[in-house]
Parts: structure tokens; C-alpha cells; sequence
């Protein structure tokens, strides 16, 4: 099974059980003759996609009363991946969503670690600071790339953790933002997983 994650700057491949990446512009669709499973957030190429029988849109198999019309599909597919658990998706945003008995109970949107840390330069100079990871949430800080550290991770660490679920941690970020919430499952492969699952409905 060929699967593929189409982003608006970069497609992610799962084939035979490895992952890869290319580029959307060195990305020519004519070149695959396989069946292809997909979802996309690039219109454009979505688009091209509709008119070749080989590629396969799975978004049309979500049953979409279970969430929200504007959802973005890649939180879908990991929501399709797990039963029960609090899904965090460590991106260019942060996704948290919740899912209870395979239904979903809903979640939010916060700024990903490197759109937060440039918010916090754009209100000042003096704030342009890298977030320092090793600093104890739990106190008050004394400098001012930990006060911003912590203003930023610890609501949001404290928000996700008392959900009270399972905590499953992908994306880019996810390396970086487990060890903070203590014990997780990092899974890089939540939303091949739910394309999988969701495949595997249908057939």
C-alpha cells in the first residue's frame, strides 16, 4: 500500500513501511502508476489528482458527522489512528484533540514552538529569545528566555495533561515537546496509521 500526505510546500510518503519526502515542486504525479491512498491540503494539486483513476482522495471515506466541517484532514487522520487518547500534533501548530471510544470529543489550536517564540520577538526586541527546554515549568522564572518558556509551555502542558487520557505525540516538533509532558507514546506514523484504518474500513 502506497500512502501520501499532501502538504502545500511538501508531500510525506509512507511506502513499504519508510517514510520520505519531496517537494511539491519537483512532484509530478503522471510519473506514479500505482494505486496511491491520499489526503491533501493543497488545493492545487488536489485538483490535478481528481483526474487520475490511480490516486485515491480518502477523505471522501471520513465520516465527517463525527467532526467538524473545517477540521483540518491530517488531524482527522490521526484522530481515525486511536481509540481512546489525547492526540498532540507538534507542528507548525499545535493540534490537541481528543478522542473517547473512537469518537471525537473535540480539542484546539495553539501556536507551533517556532511561530510562538517570532510572536514573542514581534512584540519586542527584547523578547527575541529561543525558548530554553530545560527549565522547570513549575516555577516562576528569573530571565527572560525562561519567562517567555514558561508563559508559553506551561498552560499548555498543564491544559493537555489534565485531560486525563493517553497522550499520543507526533510531528516535527514531537521530539522536543514529549519529554515535557512526561509519559507519552511519539508515534510519527498517527496519521499513516489512521489512512490505514480508515483504507481498511472501506475494503
Amino acid at each position: 500500500m502506497i500512502l501520501c500526505d499532501i502538504g502545500n510546500t511538501t508531500l510525506d510518503w509512507y511506502i513499504d513501511g519508510k517514510l520520505s519526502k519531496q517537494r511539491v515542486n519537483d512532484f509530478d504525479p503522471k510519473e506514479h502508476t500505482e494505486q496511491i491512498y491520499y489526503i491533501s491540503v493543497n488545493a492545487k494539486l488536489s485538483s490535478l489528482l481528481k483526474s487520475l483513476d490511480n490516486w485515491c482522495n480518502i477523505e471522501q471515506f471520513v465520516d465527517w458527522t463525527k467532526y467538524y466541517s473545517t477540521m483540518g484532514i491530517d488531524r482527522v487522520m490521526a484522530c481515525e489512528a486511536i481509540n481512546s487518547g489525547v492526540i498532540v500534533d507538534a507542528g507548525s501548530a499545535i493540534t490537541v484533540d481528543v478522542m473517547h471510544d473512537r469518537q471525537y470529543n473535540g480539542g484546539f489550536i495553539a501556536l507551533g514552538l517556532r511561530s510562538a517564540q517570532e510572536a514573542y520577538g514581534k512584540l519586542s526586541p527584547a523578547l527575541a529569545k529561543s525558548f530554553n527546554f530545560e527549565v522547570d515549568l513549575t516555577i516562576m522564572a528569573k530571565n527572560t528566555p525562561d519567562a517567555i518558556t514558561v508563559g508559553f509551555l506551561a498552560p499548555l502542558i498543564d491544559k493537555i495533561k489534565s485531560l486525563g487520557k493517553p497522550i499520543y505525540v507526533t510531528g516535527g516538533d514531537s521530539k522536543v515537546l514529549a519529554p515535557l509532558l512526561g509519559d507519552v507514546i511519539v508515534d510519527d506514523l498517527l496519521i499513516f496509521k489512521g489512512m490505514i484504518k480508515l483504507i481498511e474500513k472501506v475494503d
